[in-house]
């Protein structure tokens, strides 16, 4: 699925008006009822709403959402509008005249502070105020109704967007005059601003509500920005031929583990034979032997001559992909030992964990990473190797900036994961929950994607597919342990459970 700037939303929306051809207050009627759809299967008819309308076309769905609702038989309706300017859009002022004219709901007019709804805890807001076309925070009459609802206690669904936010970049904005959205019912496509952390606070929980825009439109309009779904994927997963053996599913090398660390290793290797590799041998120090040997049987044990960490390469010609850093420590060793890799690797590489800790330490190392490598950091370890941002807007322009700069994939771990390509597109994830926040899930991310690039996947395909499979894995772990009792191994256990689940869509 692209992801659009708003502004090419609303070129979308004309062409669609002027080439299905359809007329533009029935595409609002598209929308109203979608969203009219939702809500009916969510609350009931003895429900309360208060339905807030703004003066231009998002206003005119909360009229036409008001209206359909009492057609479907909600009586428990009140529409308040807003007086902030002057005259209401043409399609709004259509569908304000159509909910009047059917002389069920109550109509409201908010003329200062003293006209706003005496909201109840029970009542169902419904925000209509504002789309996305706002390029500066609310002020005035409209930043007080915003506190006066985010203050009321109410659950509050958002149309299209969370009134007074931006739908990509939110800095400089005030974060008391938007609306503090439960729900957010958007449009055809997710905005931007949804992927990013700060604004959760803003629009709850988000789905995409179809308004069959223009769809040859939809696949000529440029974007960077896609969300990997569940099809896409399926299409890149590649079938077990029935004569191969294991040689021709690649040999992994992960370079893991250290002194009090050797968990990292085991959960990485295991991901990765649970992914599908052929073949993985796990270099680790001298005092693993015994941990790795007992814990995964089925990897291949490569020993450093240290006793304690990482300190000397093995021979790379051996393997068709290589993986570092999870658990290897920031030892002084482990340092030359690393930028040893770097100059003399020449297979698909990821790189994780400690490995970015030491290039956060030694920045000279970021120049010798191959092009084309994949790099795996949550946020604090990719402030380490790019610097500070002022929010999540400001990191992903940096995270797509760096991986142009040294011509990488960039994965940003978290929740909808972003995965950046050496030409700047960004894909979001779809798939995870807040259970997979606990220690060894990205060491298992590591495994997972070292062994799709051992089974020769191009590395932007692994990088998307790793990245999903890896929330599917730990979606499907949620469901049995909770989100709280999940850990890292969990993921681990429904790798598997996710490969049949993506395949069988």
């Amino acid at each position: 699925m692209k992801i659009f700037k708003t502004s090419q939303i609303r070129d979308i929306d004309a062409y669609t008006i002027e080439h299905e051809p359809v007329a533009s207050i029935d595409l609002m009627e598209r929308a109203a009822t979608a969203c009219a759809d939702w809500l009916s299967d969510k609350f009931d008819h003895t429900d309360s709403f208060v339905i807030l309308a703004g003066p231009g076309n998002n206003g005119g769905d909360g009229w036409a959402i008001a209206r359909l609702l009492a057609d479907r038989g909600y009586t428990n309706i009140r529409m308040y509008l807003t007086s902030f300017s002057g005259e209401l859009s043409a399609d709004s002022a259509i569908n304000r005249k159509r909910l009047t004219d059917q002389n069920r709901v109550p109509v409201f007019v908010m003329e200062s502070a003293i006209h706003f709804p005496a909201l109840q805890p029970h009542d169902i807001v419904i925000d209509s105020l504002f789309g996305s076309g706002l390029s500066r925070p609310l002020s005035g009459l409209a930043a007080e109704l915003v506190k006066h609802v985010n203050t009321a206690g109410c659950k509050t669904i958002a149309v299209d967007i969370p009134s007074g936010l931006m739908g990509e970049d939110n800095t400089g904005n005030t974060i008391e005059t938007i609306i503090r959205a439960d729900f957010t019912l958007t449009f055809q496509f997710p905005k931007l601003a949804f992927f990013f952390p700060e604004n959760e606070q803003f629009i709850g929980d988000w789905t995409i509500l179809d308004i069959g825009l223009h769809r040859e439109c939809i696949e000529k309009t440029p974007t960077p920005y896609y969300f990997i779904l569940q099809e896409e994927i399926a299409t890149m997963i590649r079938p077990r031929r029935k004569f191969s053996h294991k040689g021709t599913y690649g040999h992994a090398l992960l370079i893991a583990g250290s002194y009090g660390m050797m968990g990292a290793s085991v959960l990485a290797s295991k991901a990765c034979l649970r992914t599908g590799a052929g073949l993985v041998t796990v270099h680790i120090p001298q005092k693993g032997y015994e941990i790795i040997q007992s814990s995964v049987p089925e990897a291949i044990v490569s020993l450093d001559p240290a006793e304690n960490c990482f300190s000397v390469l093995p021979d790379l010609n051996l393997y068709d992909a290589v993986g570092i850093g999870p658990g290897i420590g920031t030892h002084a060793s482990v340092q030359h030992a690393l930028n040893d890799l770097l100059l003399k690797c020449s297979k698909p590489l990821v790189i994780d964990a400690d490995a970015l800790n030491i290039m956060g330490i030694h920045k000279e190392l970021l120049d010798r990473i191959p092009e084309n490598s994949i790099i795996t950091p949550h946020p604090r370890e990719f402030e380490r190797i790019a610097g500070t941002f002022i929010n999540n807007y400001d990191r992903l322009m940096k995270q797509i900036d760096f991986a142009r700069h040294y011509k990488i994939i960039v994965i940003i771990k978290g929740a909808n994961t972003s995965v950046v390509l050496p030409d700047g597109r960004c894909y979001f994830n779809s798939t995870g929950n807040p259970g997979m926040a606990t220690g060894g899930s990205g060491d298992v991310l590591t495994g997972i994607i070292l062994s799709l690039l051992a089974q020769g996947y191009e590395t932007s395909e692994a990088a998307r597919t790793g990245v999903y499979l890896h929330g599917l894995a730990g979606d499907l772990a949620a469901q049995q342990t909770g989100q709280q009792a999940l850990i890292a191994s969990d993921i681990t256990e429904n790798i598997g459970n996710a490969f049949l689940k993506t395949e069988n869509r």
